[in-house]
């Protein structure tokens, strides 16, 4: 079997013969009347008709006065009929090749074509063609053509290979994009405002997760990468927006995970004069608007759990939940010591600087991947909740509510705390859990606090990430995005092909 360098310098030969005969390998004008799925779907309606189609060569079978080929775009793909009695000839002002030249084209390769639809004599929908024009050389040919394209690694950091060879993988991003679609279309029919915000935050804040931290030049000053994009929409609550939104990047400076990236996508909305019972009932109904319009279906089989969306959604009580599960446990009169008793009981991981909120969280998350739901669970402490408005009923917990998918958590939403002073007695004690060692503490933000005394309204505020159309979806975290992030790596092939780059 040839190398890809063997294979490469037989392209190189192609492509100098065709420069050769002053034909450009890379013209910016295409012409294009049809994709090549309305080939197919149409056919009936376009039998006879002349149309102009474009597209990459996935095979080229050359017998004597007549070569077929498959063409591929997006929608499908279709067959081309050339024969040396109706292909025009070469024509280099055009980049147009004759038949002749035919055997300088190699499967990867993007080209023009027109002609008239019609069918083979093995009754194969295809395209005769009159006009061939070629639009790029491929210099290398594509892993299908060799020995397959499985190897995980390889698939992640070559992904626009990987979506060519493996066409399953490209439909999820579609789905991807149907997802955020979804998303944005529920929120503009109820009234919400899609407002960017910034990225970059002298303070970040609204997450307890470890910041990237870069430098702006022109002010001389360290910034970070937003965490979340809770405190800006919430300074446009102040600001006198009722309903606003936005979708984009956040940025956690943690480990990846089956569930996370230190980069991902994630949408929060923030909602003047609803409390969290509005805003649980207006998330469930998201939901199932968002997942029914990408996935076309409220029903899955997830991590061995069936899960029917369409059905109710029970609220579990928080305390209640670890109590059950870690021996009566107590959440609000044990000690930090107690819960790392349980920690270690458990096999679960001890860390010196844990405080207990972030202890607690571990026997939660313990617990919550075992649980198929859907459910919402609500009640959570107040000292694990440091933007979240207390209860009135029980000013041990807050008015907060996270949905349980399939041993996932997928959401987060409140009702968001407005008192100044409260808040800036939470912020205190989480400052305090920053010198005490936690990275992930929020930062004290006396700008928000600044906000809250001009007057915020009452309002309820939630987000999620990508992180639920992964789990939908049925991939790691990795998977779920066109390009994850990887170490940086070089193969030894590319280094030998540019040496001059110093790579």
């Amino acid at each position: 079997m040839a190398t890809i360098e063997e294979l490469r310098k037989e392209r190189l030969r192609k492509l100098d013969a065709l420069r050769q005969l002053n034909i450009n390998p890379y013209p910016s004008s295409v012409k294009r009347t049809h994709l090549l799925g309305e080939i197919t779907d149409r056919f009936s309606e376009l039998e006879h008709k002349s149309v102009t189609v474009a597209g990459r060569i996935l095979t080229i079978r050359k017998l004597g006065k007549i070569a077929f080929v498959v063409l591929k775009d997006q929608t499908g793909q279709v067959q081309l009929l050339l024969s040396e009695s109706v292909l025009e000839a070469i024509d280099a002002e055009k980049s147009q090749l004759g038949f002749s030249e035919l055997s300088l084209l190699d499967s990867g390769d993007f080209v023009q074509a027109e002609g008239d639809v019609v069918k083979s004599q093995t009754g194969e929908i295809s395209v005769s063609v009159k006009q061939l024009r070629l639009l790029t050389k491929s210099l290398r040919p594509l892993p299908l053509e060799r020995e397959g394209f499985t190897n995980k690694e390889e698939r992640l950091r070559r992904r626009y290979v990987d979506m060519n060879v493996n066409p399953n993988v490209r439909e999820r991003f579609i789905r991807r994009s149907l997802f955020w679609k979804s998303t944005r279309s529920y929120m503009d029919k109820n009234g919400f405002v899609e407002i960017n915000i910034p990225v970059l935050e002298h303070t970040t804040g609204g997450a307890d997760a470890k910041p990237f931290v870069t430098h702006m030049d022109a002010l001389n000053e360290d910034f970070y990468l937003r965490i979340s994009h809770e405190l800006p929409l919430k300074r446009l609550l102040g600001a006198g927006f009722e309903k606003v939104y936005d979708i984009g990047p956040r940025f956690r400076n943690e480990n990846y995970s089956d569930e996370h990236l230190p980069e991902h996508v994630a949408m929060e909305w923030y909602w003047a004069y609803a409390d969290w019972q509005d805003g649980l009932k207006f998330q469930t109904e998201m939901f199932k608007y968002v997942v029914e319009q990408t996935f076309a279906t409220l029903k899955f089989k997830l991590n061995g759990f069936d899960i029917d969306l369409s059905k109710e959604w029970p609220q579990l009580n928080y305390a209640d939940v670890l109590a059950e599960h870690y021996d009566g446990l107590d959440i609000f009169n044990c000690s930090l010591e107690d819960v790392k008793t349980l920690l270690s009981k458990h096999h679960l991981e001890v860390e010196k600087g844990d405080s207990k909120a972030k202890s607690i969280d571990k026997l939660w998350k313990n617990i919550r991947k075992d649980l198929p739901g859907p459910f919402w669970l609500v009640d959570t402490p107040t000292f694990i909740s440091p933007l979240a408005k207390v209860n009135p009923k029980n000013p041990q917990t807050v008015q907060r509510f996270q949905a349980v998918i399939a041993g996932s958590e997928v959401s987060n939403g409140f009702s968001e705390l407005n008192d100044p002073q409260e808040q800036y007695s939470r912020f205190l004690e989480q400052q305090q859990m920053r010198s005490g060692g936690d990275e992930e503490a929020m930062m004290m933000d006396i700008d928000f606090i600044e906000m809250l005394e001009y007057g915020m309204p009452p309002a309820c505020g939630l987000g999620y990430s990508e992180r639920l159309f992964w789990l939908l979806e049925g991939v790691s975290a990795r998977e779920g995005v066109p390009f994850p992030q990887l170490r940086r790596e070089i193969d030894a092939t590319t280094k030998g092909l540019y040496p001059e780059a110093n790579l």
